[in-house]
C-alpha cells in the first residue's frame, strides 16, 4: 500500500478504525531505516542553501521532516510563525499580543486563513505558529508571541487560528507544551507546579486548540518537575494523550530540547527537529535494547496518521496570494482593532483639516516589527509611525525627529501643535534569546531575551517630559510586546497614551487611522498593567542562583483580586472616542452551560466597538478559588445611541475545577457571573446561578 492509496481509502471511510488500519499497513511496508527516518527533521542542507540564496539563517524555505519516497509518504514541511509565515517575504501581521487585544476571534480566523494560504503558496504544509504559552509575568521576552495572560482568551484566539489553518489542510501546531514562560533560562529552568495549577491554568488553552483540530504539538525546552518537557512521560503520555485525548504527532522544539534520545522516544516525543541528532543514536539504542520497535512504530505511526489527516486536504495556492492586497488590508485592520487607548485628556482624535504634527522618538521612522528570532517575518516593506502619519494627514504638516535627545526634539517640534512620541522596546530589549543557552550569570545587554526592567526606558520618559513642557499636545505611542509599569510615564503627564504593541507591516497606517478618528480605538488590554513590578508573581533571571521556580495558581488579575489590589490599568481595559453602558445582566443555566446575556449601549456621539466581558466566580465554595475568571467575551460594533442585547454560552466544562485527590473535574454548587467593560468594572454588576443543570 502507498500513502496515496491509504489516503484514498481513508477519504471514503473517515473513521478512527480505518485510519488505524491504513497506518498499520503502511508501517508493515516500511523498513526499520525508513521508519527511523520519519522521526527527525532534515534541515541541514536547507539551512545551508538558504544562507547562500536568501542570506537567511532560519526557515527561509520550509524545513522538512520525515517522508518516504518509496511509499509516497510526504515530508512534514515546517514554517514558523505566529505573526505570519516566516518563509521568504510574507505578510507580517501584528504580533499575537496585539491580536489578543482585539478580543476578536472572527478576525483571528481570517488571519489564520491568510496565513494558511501563504504557507501553502510558499511550500509548507505545517504551521508552528499557534503560540499559546501563558503570559505569567510581563518580563517574559517572547510575550509578544502569545495572546495574553488569561487561559480562556488564549484558548479562544488559539482555537480560532487553528480552525482556519487546518481548514486549508495545513497542520496546525500549538506550542510550547508546557509551562514555557521564561526565555533567558528556557533551556535549564525547572518549573515546579501543583496538579490543579497545571491543569486549570496552563493546559486548558492547549485543549481548546486540540478540540479545534490541532493534530500536532511542540514540546518545550524547559523542565517540568525535574524532567525536560520533551522527555516527560507524565506530560506527553499520561496527561497529553491520556487525560487530554490528544492523538496527533509531538515534535520537539529545535536543537536543544532533547538530551536523552531513548527517554524522549519512550516519553512520547515522536519527531526531533530540525536535524537528525538523536536519531543517529536510535539504531544503536534499538540494537542494545534501550528502545524497542514498539516505541519506533508508535512514533512513526503518529507521524503517518497525522499526515493522512491533513496533507490530502491541502488546497493549492498561487504565489500571488503572498502579501496580496487582501492580506495587507487585513493586517491593517488587525492593527486598528488591537491598539489600546490607555489615556486621553481630550487630545485625540486629531480632526483639524491641516494639523501640524511632529513624530519623534527612537522608533519614529524606524522599522520595529518585534522579535528578530524564530518568529521574524520578512515582509517587503514596513510603514513606520512617521510614514503612516505623513500619509494619513496629507492636508497637514508632518515632521520627524528620529531620536531621544530632548534639545534636538524641541527644535524639531517648534512649529507643531501635536507631538507623537514613539517609545518602548524593540528586539534588543525583548525577544528570543540563544546566547550561551541561559547558563551564564550575566547576559549581554541588547541581546533580546527577557526584559531587564518593566518600566518605560528613562530616556523615553525624559523625552516625554520635555515635550510636555513645551505646552503642546503630546500623544505617547508605546511599542512593545507586553505590559509596562507606567508610573514614570504617567508622571510625565502626556495628553494621551496609545498602546501600539508591534503592529505589523501596516502599523504606521493604522496608527494614523486612530489618531485621526477615522477609526475609533477598540482594543482592550490582554494583560494587567500593575502599579508596581512587585505586584506580579516571582520571576527567574540569569543572575539568580536557583534554576527552579514555583508556578503558583495566581497571576495577573487573579493575583490582584486575591491580594485585594487594584491595577493601574486592569485586564480588559481600553478607552474609546465614545462611551458605553452595560446593563441588565442575566444568567440562565441550561444543559450545555450558562447563557449569560446583557445589554450594551453606546451612550456617546460616535460609532465604536465595545467588548463585553463575562467573568465567573465560585459562590461559597470551601476550596481555594479565584475571585473571578474570564469565561466569555464578545466584541460588538454600535452606532451612536444604539443598544444591543448580546449573549454568551459559558459551557459547564469551562467552569469546572480539578480535584487532585479524586483526579477528576467537578462543578461547584453555586456560581456568580460578573460582566462589564474590564476585569475591575465587571464587579459592578453580577448575577448568581446554580450548577444543577450541568451536574
Amino acid at each position: 500500500m502507498t500513502f496515496q492509496q491509504a489516503a484514498a481509502y481513508y477519504a471514503t471511510n473517515p473513521t478512527n478504525s480505518a485510519l488505524s488500519d491504513v497506518t498499520s499497513q503502511l508501517l508493515r511496508e516500511m523498513t526499520v531505516k525508513e521508519k527511523l527516518r520519519l522521526l527527525s527533521g532534515r534541515a541541514l542542507m536547507v539551512t545551508a542553501r538558504n544562507l547562500f540564496l536568501y542570506r537567511r539563517k532560519y526557515n527561509a524555505t520550509a524545513y522538512a521532516a520525515g517522508g518516504c519516497k518509496r511509499l509516497g509518504i510526504p515530508a512534514l514541511l515546517f514554517t514558523d510563525g505566529p505573526r505570519g509565515v516566516v518563509m521568504r517575504h510574507s505578510t507580517c501581521f501584528p504580533v499575537s499580543m496585539l491580536r489578543g487585544a482585539s478580543f476578536d476571534p472572527e478576525l483571528e480566523s481570517r488571519i489564520g486563513e491568510a496565513i494558511a494560504k501563504e504557507a501553502v503558496a510558499g511550500g509548507a504544509n505545517y504551521f508552528a505558529g499557534v503560540c499559546i504559552n501563558l503570559l505569567r509575568h510581563p518580563a517574559w521576552g517572547r510575550a509578544q508571541e502569545t495572546y495574553g495572560e488569561d487561559s480562556y482568551l488564549l484558548g479562544r484566539m488559539g482555537a480560532a487560528l487553528t480552525r482556519s489553518v487546518v481548514k486549508y489542510g495545513v497542520m496546525a501546531c500549538p506550542k510550547h507544551f508546557a509551562c514555557n514562560s521564561i526565555e533567558d533560562l528556557r533551556f535549564s529552568v525547572d518549573v515546579k507546579i501543583d496538579e490543579r495549577t497545571l491543569r486549570e491554568v496552563y493546559l486548558p488553552h492547549f485543549q481548546k486548540c486540540f478540540d479545534a483540530g490541532a493534530i500536532s504539538v511542540m514540546g518545550a525546552y524547559n523542565r517540568l518537575r525535574g524532567d525536560f518537557c520533551c522527555e516527560s512521560r507524565e506530560l506527553l503520555t499520561d496527561i497529553l494523550r491520556g487525560e487530554m485525548g490528544f492523538d496527533g504527532v509531538v515534535i520537539s522544539d529545535f536543537v536543544y530540547a532533547i538530551h536523552d534520545a531513548a527517554k524522549a522516544l519512550k516519553a512520547g516525543c515522536d519527531v526531533e527537529m530540525p536535524y537528525k541528532f538523536r536519531n543517529i543514536l536510535l539504531p544503536g539504542l534499538l540494537r542494545k535494547g534501550k528502545i524497542f520497535m514498539a516505541d519506533v512504530d508508535a512514533a512513526a505511526g503518529n507521524m503517518i496518521s497525522s499526515l493522512l489527516r491533513s496533507v490530502p486536504h491541502i488546497e493549492p495556492q498561487s504565489k500571488d496570494v503572498i502579501v496580496s492586497k487582501e492580506h495587507v488590508a487585513l493586517a491593517r485592520e488587525a492593527a486598528q482593532k488591537g491598539m489600546v487607548l490607555l489615556k486621553n485628556d481630550g487630545v485625540l482624535p486629531i480632526e483639524e483639516k491641516s494639523p501640524r504634527i511632529a513624530v519623534i522618538g527612537r522608533y519614529a521612522d524606524r522599522k520595529n516589527l518585534g522579535d528578530h528570532g524564530s518568529s521574524n517575518v520578512f515582509s517587503p516593506y514596513c510603514v513606520t509611525p512617521y510614514k503612516g502619519v505623513r500619509a494619513g494627514f496629507q492636508g497637514g504638516e508632518v515632521v520627524c525627529y528620529n531620536g531621544c535627545d530632548p534639545v534636538k526634539a524641541i527644535k524639531a517640534v517648534k512649529d507643531s501643535d501635536y507631538i507623537v512620541v514613539c517609545v518602548g522596546s524593540d528586539h534588543k530589549q525583548e525577544g528570543e534569546f540563544m546566547i550561551n543557552m541561559g547558563n551564564r550569570k550575566k547576559k549581554p545587554q541588547g541581546m533580546g531575551g527577557d526584559r531587564v526592567s518593566l518600566s518605560i526606558p528613562p530616556e523615553d520618559v525624559a523625552l516625554v517630559k520635555a515635550m510636555r513642557e513645551t505646552g503642546k499636545k503630546v500623544v505617547v505611542y508605546v511599542m512593545g510586546g507586553s505590559a509596562y509599569v507606567m508610573e514614570d510615564l504617567l508622571g510625565a503627564n502626556p495628553g494621551a497614551i496609545l498602546m501600539g504593541f508591534y503592529a505589523g507591516l501596516e502599523g504606521g497606517n493604522a496608527l494614523a487611522d486612530i489618531l485621526s478618528g477615522r477609526v475609533n480605538p477598540g482594543g482592550r488590554l490582554p494583560f494587567t498593567i500593575a502599579k508596581r513590578e512587585e505586584d506580579y508573581p516571582p520571576f527567574r533571571r540569569v543572575e539568580d542562583d536557583s534554576r527552579e521556580i514555583e508556578y503558583g495558581y495566581y497571576h495577573g488579575y487573579t493575583l490582584l483580586d486575591k491580594e485585594g489590589k487594584r491595577a493601574r490599568f486592569p485586564f480588559g481595559f481600553g478607552l474609546s472616542y465614545t462611551d458605553f453602558a452595560f446593563e441588565n445582566l442575566r444568567a440562565e443555566p441550561t444543559a450545555e452551560g450558562v447563557l449569560a446575556s446583557l445589554t450594551v449601549r453606546n451612550t456617546g456621539s460616535r460609532a465604536g466597538d465595545a467588548v463585553a466581558q463575562f467573568y465567573i466566580g465560585s459562590a461559597g465554595a470551601g476550596a481555594d478559588r479565584p475571585v473571578k475568571q474570564l469565561k466569555g467575551f464578545q466584541r460588538v460594533e454600535l452606532a451612536a445611541g444604539e443598544s444591543r442585547e448580546i449573549s454568551e454560552l459559558l459551557p459547564w466544562d469551562d467552569l469546572r475545577f480539578y480535584d487532585p485527590d479524586k483526579k477528576q473535574w467537578t462543578l461547584d454548587a453555586e456560581y456568580v457571573v460578573y460582566a462589564g467593560a474590564d476585569a475591575e468594572r465587571s464587579m459592578e454588576m453580577s448575577a448568581k446561578f446554580t450548577s444543577n443543570a450541568g451536574a
